[in-house]
């Protein structure tokens, strides 16, 4: 039977993975590179608060920190609070107000794995059509974005957003070794990419500002840019919170917010 890794040897992993030293590592946590040293090495069994600490320096996850303390032999501190736990009540409803505030654009929420928790009516507008396999919940944002029979016909310049999306999930599997992760990356790098004019990038007449690359999609016969804005919660005390983010997709051009302000409520 395989023994599960001790705190000293996934602090070392998590430093490592930082590529930060023991004594760069000391300094950020008031401590020594020899004290560092003793814990990487099981010499010395860290306390409760050194542990938290140390994540915390490490900016690991907030469900890894769980998995560190339980390797050292204490309970976990975060806890994991499902979303339709009736004490999620004011964060639910505070998350609906918010979406339903940003209509008619879209914006939705999602977690760790990129399912969909909520979306608005501006999500659901840019839905309109999909099967119906891929609207079964959970519906995940990635899945439904870049599948063959999603939303990746419809995006103008699906090269470089797969690009983006994919890089996006590149750097989160680096940062968290998640293994659910690293399966949908595979699944959707893995989805065929039809060749389709115009998928380099918005042609001249669509031209949108350069602060940022735009998602460029069709929506019945109409041409619509927006700018991805992603949020997350400060200081979670709660793994659920932690690992939820809310994505906000802003027009990047003027006919853009005509077009979906003439939609109506």
């Amino acid at each position: 039977m395989t023994s599960s890794p001790s705190v000293g040897a996934l602090l070392r992993t998590w430093r490592e993975r930082r590529g930060i030293s023991q004594l760069e590592l000391a300094g950020r946590a008031d401590s020594s590179s020899r004290h560092i040293s003793f814990i990487e090495n099981g010499r010395s069994r860290p306390s409760k608060d050194m542990v938290l600490r140390l994540a915390d320096r490490l900016d690991v996850p907030v469900r890894d920190r769980n998995a560190l303390l339980l390797a050292a032999g204490y309970a976990p501190h975060y806890a994991q609070t499902p979303l339709d736990d009736p004490s999620m009540g004011t964060l639910r409803q505070g998350l609906e107000r918010l979406l339903t505030g940003y209509e008619p654009y879209p914006a939705l929420v999602v977690d760790a794995a990129y399912d969909v928790v909520a979306a608005n009516r501006g999500i659901a507008m840019l839905l309109d059509g999909l099967p119906a396999h891929l609207l079964t919940p959970p519906l995940n944002a990635m899945r439904i974005t870049l599948h063959p029979e999603g939303l990746a016909p419809r995006i103008r310049n699906l090269t470089e957003w797969r690009g983006h999306l994919l890089a996006q999930m590149e750097r989160q599997i680096a940062l968290s070794r998640s293994a659910p992760l690293r399966a949908l990356y595979e699944e959707v790098a893995g989805y065929p990419v039809a060749a389709r004019p115009g998928d380099a990038g918005a042609g001249p007449e669509e031209a949108v500002p350069s602060i940022a690359l735009p998602l460029v999609i069709e929506h019945d016969g109409h041409l619509l840019s927006f700018v991805s804005s992603i949020a997350t919660f400060n200081t979670p005390m709660d793994v659920t919170v932690a690992e939820l983010a809310i994505e906000t997709l802003l027009p990047a051009d003027p006919a853009t917010v005509k077009y979906l302000r003439s939609l109506g409520p």
